[in-house]
């Protein structure tokens, strides 16, 4: 496999090439700084522009042409990184090898079409499109609490800090999705196209000067823009007393979210003892937190740990009964603190070394997750993954500890759910 990244002034594109895979798979990355107010009308935007365009009135004749390209796959997704909120649109398509000479071109052309020629008239989108686009976002927002994991997350960190990016509700807000019309949606549009910093990855086995030709004919991007916020969240100072939060939900069990920010650390002990102990912690298939709530004191349904680098947090989420509560606490409390304290082998270690070891060789097993982990690279800073995984293999047990000791458990969350046994 060959990385090679291009900075074309304007955006930059980065080429895999790999003959692992049948498809040429293609991501192109929007993102700029994250704003409250705009997450609804991003989330229109990127739905809107799969409806139709300029050339394609509708989503059935979209539909039609990309099963005329051999069935390529086109959509969307956004989500927040950091700092940042990021819109993709992906394509996927059969290397011409497997198709016809020129399907690729064509499959471009057609991503070309979606993002540069969209259905707008007289400097507005189509009323029955966004009506369609509002009505599904609508929905969605209705049906947040319906999963309970996820929105047990959302309300975990409103509860930590309502200012901080972290907080936003990714789903978007009812009172911004009234305020959407079709002129204000397209001067979105013009302001993404034209402010927004843009990263196209291609993955697949293709030839590299070819394909650089081909993105430069079908994606028209200007203005050349600069970085000024960093990706990584800051927090204030943590609470000297845990703040604990409540609510009520139509749910057979409760969830558990805990926030625990992350105090200064340096970049080394970020990316690499911190993700190694994450593993020991809660993030593994042999994680203390399951063997010790789950397993030995059947506390939970299910419990994990995930850390997030950008967010500068260690988040913690669980399954329990509500009447476990204050018990499920004080043990995931007392395993953080074991773990500061250094109550953890050299076994533990090596084990969590080879979950990661096993996570990095899974990287390449299809072309998305190779896009997904060069794109992380490019917003973090991290070494390759080849390089970390060298670099892993030496961290060492005190290291652990010492980031470990700047963990603390600040916010604490409970989705109480109606249907638990004490009821």
């Amino acid at each position: 496999m060959q990385y090679t990244r291009k900075d074309l002034g304007s955006y930059n594109l980065h080429l895999i090439q790999t003959d692992k895979f049948k498809t040429i798979t293609m991501r192109i990355v929007f993102h700029s700084p994250i704003k409250k107010n705009e997450i609804t009308k991003r989330n229109v935007l990127s739905e809107i522009l799969l409806q139709s365009t300029s050339k394609y009135s509708s989503k059935r004749n979209m539909i039609i042409e990309a099963e005329e390209l051999y069935a390529a796959d086109i959509y969307n997704n956004t989500q927040r990184i950091g700092n940042y909120i990021m819109t993709s649109f992906i394509l996927q398509v059969l290397h011409d090898q497997y198709t016809e000479s020129g399907n690729l071109e064509k499959a471009i052309e057609f991503m070309g079409e979606i993002l540069f020629h969209p259905d707008v008239k007289n400097g507005k989108f189509k009323e029955d499109k966004l009506s369609i686009v509002k009505k599904n976002c609508e929905v969605a927002l209705s049906s947040m609490k319906e999963d309970p994991v996820d929105y047990s997350m959302v309300r975990l960190k409103e509860a930590y800090d309502l200012d901080n990016p972290i907080s936003y509700r990714m789903l978007g807000y009812k009172e911004d999705l009234d305020k959407i019309d079709v002129s204000n949606l397209y001067q979105y549009y013009l302001k993404m196209i034209e402010n927004d910093f843009v990263d196209i990855y291609v993955a697949g086995n293709f030839d590299p000067e070819e394909l650089l030709l081909l993105v430069k004919k079908h994606f028209k991007f200007r203005k050349i823009k600069r970085k000024r916020v960093p990706f990584e969240v800051e927090h204030k100072r943590c609470r000297r007393r845990r703040l604990i939060a409540k609510e009520r939900n139509h749910n057979s069990q409760s969830k558990l979210a805990v926030a625990c920010p992350i105090g200064k650390l340096k970049i080394y002990d970020k990316n690499y003892p911190l993700v190694l102990g994450n593993i020991i912690f809660g993030g593994g298939v042999d994680s203390k937190l399951f063997k010790e709530v789950r397993e030995k004191n059947s506390l939970c349904y299910t419990i994990y740990s995930a850390y997030s680098k950008l967010d500068n947090m260690m988040y913690i989420s669980a399954g329990i009964d509500k009447a476990n509560f204050d018990k499920t606490v004080k043990l995931v409390t007392n395993i953080l603190e074991k773990l500061k304290k250094g109550k953890f082998t050299d076994k533990d270690v090596n084990i969590a070394k080879e979950y990661y070891q096993s996570s990095i060789t899974s990287i390449e097993e299809n072309p998305m997750s190779i896009i997904r982990e060069y794109l992380t690279e490019e917003m973090t800073g991290l070494d390759s993954y080849q390089e970390r995984a060298q670099i892993m293999s030496k961290v060492k047990r005190k290291d652990i500890i010492r980031t470990y000791k700047k963990i603390k458990m600040d916010t604490i969350f409970l989705l109480e759910g109606d249907q638990d046994e004490e009821d």
